[in-house]
C-alpha cells in the first residue's frame, strides 16, 4: 500500500484540526468555569450558562512560548433584569484575566 505526499498532507491537517477543536473545547470549559466562579463570588447570576469566543491570536506567555490568547464573553445579571457583559482572557489554559462591565450592586 503507498500513500501519496498529499494523502499524508489532509491526514495531518485533519488530525492538526481534531486536536486544535479539542483543545479548544478544554479552553471554553476553563472560561465558562472562571466565568462562574466570579459570578458566584460577587452574587451575581450567570446569564444562558455559557460562554462564547470572540477573538482568537498568538501571544507569547511569561516563560516566551508562544500560545494562544483567547477572549471569551459572557452575560450576567445582578438583579435579573437588566443584561450586562462580561470576559474572560485566557493565555494558554491559565486565566489571565476576568473583566465585568459596571453594573448594579443589591
Amino acid at each position: 500500500m503507498y500513500f501519496e505526499l498529499f494523502d499524508v498532507f489532509i491526514v495531518s491537517l485533519l488530525c492538526l484540526a481534531i486536536l486544535y477543536w479539542i483543545n479548544g473545547q478544554k479552553v471554553r470549559e476553563i472560561a465558562l468555569a472562571a466565568a462562574r466562579v466570579e459570578c458566584k463570588k460577587l452574587n451575581l447570576q450567570l446569564l444562558d450558562g455559557s460562554v462564547s469566543l470572540k477573538k482568537i491570536r498568538p501571544k507569547r506567555n511569561p516563560t516566551g512560548q508562544l500560545t494562544l490568547r483567547r477572549e471569551y464573553h459572557f452575560e450576567f445579571s445582578a438583579t435579573g433584569d437588566e443584561r450586562y457583559q462580561g470576559k474572560v482572557i485566557l493565555l494558554g489554559v491559565i486565566v489571565e484575566l476576568i473583566e465585568l462591565q459596571p453594573h448594579r450592586i443589591v
